[in-house]
């Protein structure tokens, strides 16, 4: 019987990590009314992992006024960070940055204010750190989020729907204008290295290019297939880019200046494809970065779904006494996996991937 079936109230955290996806609010929203059911007590961890590090003024408590409404919101109520990585934080010193472990810290505010289970709502990085804080004693549940779809374990990751229908209907919109002025429309969408929103939404979106972070692109073999669609009376052309694609031979294209915790900003490569096929092929280019768009605004029905049945089975396990597991789709059931499988290793488009074959019979070129 765990604590829960015994009826003990627990005090659960809440928390949102990493970059923003539509659907968190829906996590957040399911968990909480999921806990309140239960009669326990449910409390925000704001801005990641800010809220243990200084829990005084990033700690809120959430009542059903908080969550009313929320379900079909962007964004999370409770914030969010890329950056602040207990285990190597920067704090400011008279030398100039440092980093500190404050991962202590963490663990003994979350055992000081009462806490039974931390649910952590984040990708691979933050699932990461919230291994590291398991094996020092806190009791997590993980809930797979990011648009980039490159977690194990799961089969999609909830924002992923969302951010490929913001693409997709992007690269619809480029259509009419690229015709109409006979010109190439390179857009650059998100996904760091794994080419999941890239290939989908190139796909749908009826590109003639889509160049993916697993398949190193030749610039020539681009340009070509520009040529064959001149050729053929088709004056222009679309060409998809993952921000994380690699000109073969070449390195990634990344922005100036770094972020914290080491990450490399990727972004760029829309721009030298918009300077190189010009140069090779004659042909008029434009460039387009979708960026943060993809990751705004309303979650599509799929994501709502997804991350409400996420949320409510993530507190379900914590009822059953199960820590240190993520919660996750394996189509048509939610199970629960280790910590340690969601983030042995990212996941990649494999190159036989039946969408890429489907696509290359189509004649869509991926620059290899």
């Amino acid at each position: 019987m765990t604590r829960a079936a015994k009826g003990r109230k627990l005090k659960i955290a809440l928390s949102t990590g990493g970059g923003d996806a539509p659907g968190l609010n829906a996590v957040i929203r399911a968990a909480t009314k999921t806990a309140w059911h239960l009669g326990w007590e449910v409390w925000g961890i704001q801005e990641g992992f800010e809220g243990l590090i200084d829990p005084r003024r990033k700690l809120v408590r959430i009542d059903p006024r908080d969550i009313s409404g929320i379900l079909n919101q962007g964004g999370t109520i409770l914030g969010t960070a890329n950056r602040g990585n207990p285990f190597k934080y920067q704090v400011q010193t008279a030398k100039g940055p440092k980093e500190v472990d404050l991962s202590a810290v963490v663990v003994r505010n979350f055992k000081k204010l009462g806490f039974d289970a931390l649910i952590a709502i984040g990708g691979e990085g933050t699932l990461g750190l919230c291994y590291q804080l398991a094996k020092k004693g806190i009791p997590i549940v993980g809930v797979p989020k990011t648009i980039d779809n490159d977690l194990q374990g799961t089969d999609v990751t909830f924002g992923f729907d969302t951010a490929v229908s913001v693409a997709t209907e992007a690269i619809d919109r480029l259509h009419s204008t690229a015709q109409s002025h006979r010109r190439v429309m390179v857009v650059e969408l998100m996904g760091r290295y794994a080419g999941w929103i890239a290939l989908n939404a190139g796909v749908s979106g009826g590109a003639d290019v889509i160049l993916l972070p697993e398949i190193p692109f030749d610039i020539e073999a681009v340009c070509d297939k520009i040529r064959d669609r001149e050729r053929r009376q088709k004056h222009f052309s679309i060409v998809v880019a993952a921000e994380g694609a690699l000109p073969r031979g070449g390195a990634r294209v990344l922005m100036e200046g770094a972020t914290t915790d080491h990450v490399e900003r990727l972004g760029g490569i829309a721009e030298w494809l918009g300077r190189e096929i010009p140069k090779r092929t004659g042909k008029e280019t434009r460039s387009l970065v979708l960026g943060h768009l993809q990751r705004g605004g309303q979650p599509t029905t799929f994501d709502r779904l997804l991350a409400t049945r996420l949320g409510s089975a993530a507190v379900r396990l914590v009822a059953e006494g199960k820590f240190n597991r993520m919660v996750a789709l394996r189509t048509p059931r939610i199970v629960s996996i280790p910590l340690t499988q969601a983030i042995k290793r990212l996941k990649t488009v494999p190159l036989d991937h039946d969408t890429i074959t489907s696509a290359r019979a189509m004649g869509i070129s991926f620059g290899d």
